[in-house]
């Protein structure tokens, strides 16, 4: 992610030209070539992001690097303070509240670029959009024991066919996907120390989970412990 501080940036990847101001941002793909030309003077704040958290929202980087995501726009204001002010608090803070703090920065950015992307017309973008919205729907509605697939289909206002062609051309699985949120969610619960009173039932519960039992099955199959064992193992690696 490069946030322009000072200046204009000019810059090109897969056939895409951007000029970047003061404030705005855009996504670099580090795994296809691109050229920066700085118009005299500037300043930029380059931050790494892990591909998977966006790619996995959005789609091939493809279909966002080098999209210019102006800075006025409110998301996208939000998203540079946020992150600005993170990496000047950064050292005072733990590093399990510094990796939430990340993550929420991460999903501003996210955001910021949906909305730049829904003013391309490319049915690629379009398609992108679709699977957008539908893990948004997922990620607010996890605790929903009945979720699944043909629900998402009619969140989102497409047919069920047309929803799973749409994570298949991105590698992915409409049930897979929502059962691997569910243990990621239930995974930095039981890893954080301010969810350390809950009971594993009540973790396994808000995260869609229909009984302890499922979702230890679950759970054990993913990461090869028992949420009990993970959790044991999080509080440990926490005090070291």
């Amino acid at each position: 992610m490069s946030i322009v501080l000072n200046g204009t940036v000019k810059a090109e990847q897969n056939d895409r030209s951007s000029t970047d101001g003061t404030g705005d941002f855009a996504i670099r793909d580090t795994n296809t070539p691109w050229t920066i030309e700085h118009d005299g003077y500037s300043e930029v704040l380059a931050i790494a992001i892990p591909r998977a958290r966006i790619e996995d929202v959005l789609g091939p980087a493809r279909l966002f690097a080098s999209l210019t995501v102006e800075g006025h726009q409110p998301v996208a204001t939000l998203a540079r303070s946020f992150l600005t002010r993170m990496l000047d608090q950064a050292d005072r803070m733990r590093p399990e509240v510094a990796e939430r703090m990340a993550g929420v920065g991460i999903d501003l950015v996210v955001a910021s670029l949906a909305e730049r992307i829904a003013r391309e017309v490319p049915e690629p973008v379009h398609g992108s959009l679709v699977v957008q919205r539908a893990k948004a729907h997922v990620e607010a509605n996890l605790h929903d024991q009945t979720l699944d697939p043909p629900q998402l289909a009619a969140a989102v206002g497409v047919s069920l066919r047309r929803l799973q062609q749409l994570f298949q051309e991105r590698g992915q699985h409409i049930s897979d996907w929502i059962w691997r949120r569910r243990l990621e969610v239930a995974s930095k619960r039981l890893s954080d120390p301010a969810c350390a009173h809950l009971p594993i039932g009540m973790v396994a519960y808000e995260a869609g989970f229909t009984s302890q039992a499922h979702f230890s099955r679950r759970f054990k199959k993913h990461h090869g412990m028992s949420p009990l064992e993970y959790r044991h193992a999080a509080i440990l690696q926490n005090r070291r």
